[in-house]
């Protein structure tokens, strides 16, 4: 019986332990704490920082793929990873591995900084709007050849300077936001990185900040820019086409027959014009007339069916 109440006596105060843990709440002095190390990444960055760190078991083992593979970053470890069952936002911070090695470095951190957001996601974003404005009014946010930070609709915006080259640069929070205002609440200082600009151009988007619902938004699958296949059609010139006829060779009665409606027209108009007695000459005239054009038309046929055949030969050179 004794044993039986032991049992029940530690069930019970495990259930209250987890449920104090699962129920717990920070104040805004832990809250300052938490975020000061990551509120001056790049949005991209951040957010995937605050959906990581309720994934503590994935952030161990992919920090631990990340010591095993230290050439790898950006697209090259995205693509690395691809298969991997860690949450997205796990995956995309494989791209900057100086961040997953912290996080992972820091585990009581990254297990309160993962409560904190899923307690109090709305105030955890505007903590880090907070932190951002101390980091700007010290002189220590700006743009940069690394980074635009600008305003969007009251929020202030960290983003890269180039779309695909994401810089993550080391700073000390106790330098940057000014002298530190929590003396009982300090935030993790993490050792110093050399700064790499990671080129990533597929899989890092897992989550994005939405400042104006003060939220983070996931994406349940990495987005992936697709590189488009161009399709090339034929290209349809259109020729001219010229049609070549045959050259048609005039005969000598094509010509008499062509020319004879007009000179018998004449020769009516001129025979009636003269008096009876003179119309007889005329006639005799006329035939002689017409034996000596078709005399000419005869000698001058060889002649031109020449120079058809000249002009024929001709367009067969220029087609």
């Amino acid at each position: 019986m004794k044993n039986l109440s032991r049992i029940l006596l530690c069930a019970a105060l495990l259930a209250t332990a987890f449920v104090a843990r699962a129920e717990r709440t920070f104040n805004q002095a832990e809250l300052d704490a938490l975020l000061a190390p990551v509120a001056l990444y790049p949005d991209g960055v951040l957010s995937n920082i605050l959906v990581a760190a309720s994934y503590p078991e994935d952030v161990r083992e992919a920090a631990a793929w990340s010591r095993g593979n230290p050439q790898l970053r950006g697209d090259e470890a995205l693509r690395a990873v691809e298969y991997t069952p860690w949450q997205p936002s796990v995956k995309a911070l494989a791209a900057t591995p100086e961040v997953l090695l912290r996080m992972d470095e820091s585990p009581t951190w990254m297990r309160d900084l993962g409560d904190a957001y899923r307690v109090h996601g709305p105030y955890v974003m505007d903590t880090v709007q907070s932190l951002r404005r101390r980091a700007q009014a010290s002189g220590n946010l700006y743009s940069d050849n690394e980074r635009r930070v600008y305003e969007d609709e009251g929020a202030l915006v960290v983003a890269p300077a180039a779309p695909h080259v994401v810089y993550v640069r080391y700073y000390d929070p106790y330098v940057v936001y000014g002298p530190w205002w929590w003396p009982a609440y300090r935030p993790v200082l993490w050792r110093p990185w050399p700064v790499y600009g990671s080129f990533i151009s597929i899989g890092f988007v897992a989550s994005h900040a939405d400042w104006h619902h003060r939220r983070v938004v996931v994406v349940n699958r990495p987005t992936y820019v697709v590189n488009r296949t161009v399709v090339q059609r034929p290209v349809v010139v259109q020729r001219q086409v010229v049609v070549q006829r045959p050259v048609q060779h005039t005969t000598v009665r094509q010509l008499e027959h062509r020319n004879a409606p007009q000179q018998r027209q004449v020769q009516q108009q001129q025979y009636h014009r003269v008096p009876e007695s003179q119309r007889q000459p005329i006639v005799q005239q006329h035939h002689q007339q017409q034996r000596g054009q078709t005399a000419a038309l005869r000698q001058s046929a060889p002649a031109r069916q020449h120079q058809d055949r000249g002009q024929h030969r001709g367009n067969d050179r220029r087609h």
